[in-house]
This record gives structure tokens, sequence and C-alpha cells, in this order.
């Protein structure tokens, strides 16, 4: 099949690995639930969804014990660099930047339970595919990515080969129409990598990307309104240089998407579906421009001009 492609009037917006996310907190880590409303575990009844591990959440009394040698290690490592501050030890270095947090938003649902499935009989989140689940399919194998259009969300697989990170053969596996979609929220408990997509039948799903960039992909066009700006709505150069970057992309660039950013710069974004990773997805390609269409360097940028 190759890399998978929308319709020839569907417009392609992100391509992110995804999978369910799996608990963190010392109760539920490592672990992962599929729930009905009454918090029952239902993965006996999804369709066609092969055996997978039954997890039980740890006791009081273990998490106790989890966290009290946490705590001596942290201590241990908190000793350590003390020791080498005062003796002139380099202990230099900036930490990398995460949306992560150590206090979790829902602790029903993030410390004492680890759904990342709820849902009732014949709701949309039950229909999702078991190869997100990294238990029953594991990423060293095999890789989900969802695909975001302007018309549904795409989950798709394929075969992992080790090394071969541009081979990609996806295998159609699951799509939903964006207004079955009700919102989407981000849940950085505890990386910053997980995602709560809600359906308007009342189930929802928790899934998880890579990194918070592959999130941030993968959620953008959920979450942002997709005003994007015809080409000839444009000024002839600002549509200039929108179509020179897009025509100095691969050769299966796709017309260059333009919208408008909070200062007045515009942002443009190209998606070439040859260049897909099989780790990390589709990074997007990007440029602004100000007002008269000059294309802008990343030093004159101003601070809405990123993406978040």
């Amino acid at each position: 099949m190759g890399i998978w492609q929308p319709d020839p009037e569907e417009t392609l917006l992100a391509r992110a690995p995804i999978t369910f996310a799996t608990g963190e907190a010392t109760r539920v880590r490592g672990m992962r639930w599929f729930r009905d409303t009454a918090r029952n575990d239902i993965q006996h009844e999804l369709e066609g969804w092969p055996p997978g591990p039954t997890y039980t959440a740890r006791s009081s009394g273990d998490t106790a014990t989890r966290n009290i040698l946490g705590g001596a290690v942290v201590a241990a490592g908190a000793a350590i660099m003390g020791f080498l501050s005062l003796h002139g030890g380099n202990i230099g270095g900036t930490p990398a930047s995460s949306a992560g947090t150590d206090t979790p938003e829902d602790p029903a649902d993030e410390v004492d339970d680890f759904p990342v499935m709820w849902a009732a009989p014949g709701t949309v989140a039950r229909t999702l595919p078991w190869q997100l689940d990294p238990a029953r399919s594991p990423t060293k194998h095999y890789r989900t990515h969802a695909v975001v259009t302007d018309r549904r969300i795409v989950i798709v697989g394929f075969p992992y080969v080790k090394g071969a990170d541009d081979f990609i053969d996806d295998e159609f596996l699951w799509e939903a129409d964006r207004t079955l979609i009700e919102r989407v929220e981000l849940r950085n408990f505890r990386f910053g990598h997980d995602v709560k997509i809600s359906f308007t039948d009342g189930s929802w799903c928790r899934v998880s990307s890579v990194s918070g960039a592959s999130r941030e992909r993968l959620t953008r066009y959920l979450i942002e309104p997709l005003d994007f700006i015809p080409l000839e709505s444009l000024t002839p150069p600002q549509r200039r240089t929108a179509e020179s970057f897009a025509a100095a992309q691969a050769p299966d660039a796709q017309a260059p998407l333009v919208k408008r950013n909070p200062c007045g710069c515009f942002r443009i974004e190209v998606l070439a579906p040859s260049t897909t990773h099989a780790t990390f997805g589709h990074g997007g390609l990007n440029a602004v421009m100000d007002a008269s269409g000059t294309e802008l360097k990343l030093s004159d940028y101003h601070p809405q001009d990123f993406l978040t």
C-alpha cells in the first residue's frame, strides 16, 4: 500500500505516532485499562481483539514501599549533586523544557486507575484498533500513526524495521469523522505526551505520542480552527513566497497551508508524504512571512510565530 494518502479533495494536516497511553503513577505504572462507564474492565468484550494482559493496581503497601525506595534514590542523587557542587564538580546543564508535571490533573483516572478507553457498548471508542495497545502490538515490531485531515482522523499501522525509518507500508486500521470528536485535551501528567480525545457519544480514549513535539503535531489541527487563508486571498508577494517555499520541498509536497498569526505575520506549512518518518511521523515544513510577503529569519520571529 505504501504511505496512506487522503482523498483527492481532502487536505492532509498532520501525521504523528500514537499509542494507548501508559500509567505513570506508582500504583498504576506500566499499566492501562479499558473501561465501561461503571469502571468495569471490558477488554474481553472488544470485538476482534486478541488476548492481552490483565493488570491489577498495586496495593497501598506496595505503593508506599516503592515511594520510599524512589525517595531514597532521589535523596541519594541530591546528596551526590550537593557533594559535587561543594567540591567544584561540573554539574552544569539545562534540562530540556517539558509540559510534564508531577501533579495529577485527574487522580481518579491517573493515580487510582488508568483507563485509556472509557466506552459504553456501541460507542466510538470501542471501535479503536487493538494495534494501538503496546502490550498487544509492541512498538519494537509495529508502529501506529494518527493522520489528521480536514475531514477525519485516521489510524494506520505498519511493520517496523529497525534502522529503516523511511520504509513505511501502511495498513488502514480505523477512522472517525471530525464531527464525532467533541474535544481534545492535553494531559501533562507526567511527561506531557498524553492526549484525551472525547467523542460526542460520551466515550473517550487516552493516547500518547513519543514526545511533546509529536503530541503538538497530533493535536494542533484538532484543537486550532482550520482557518487557512486561500492562496487566491493572499497578496501577490505573499502568494509567491508561499508557493516558492512549497516548491523548494519534496516533489510530492502539497499546496502550502497559510494561517495568520496573532502578531500579523503569516505561518506557511507544507507537508510532503514521502518525508514521513516511522518514529516521528511527519514534522511539517514551516516558514513565517510578514505582511509584505518577506520570509523572516528565525531571529526575527515574534513569540506568536513559534509553534507551541
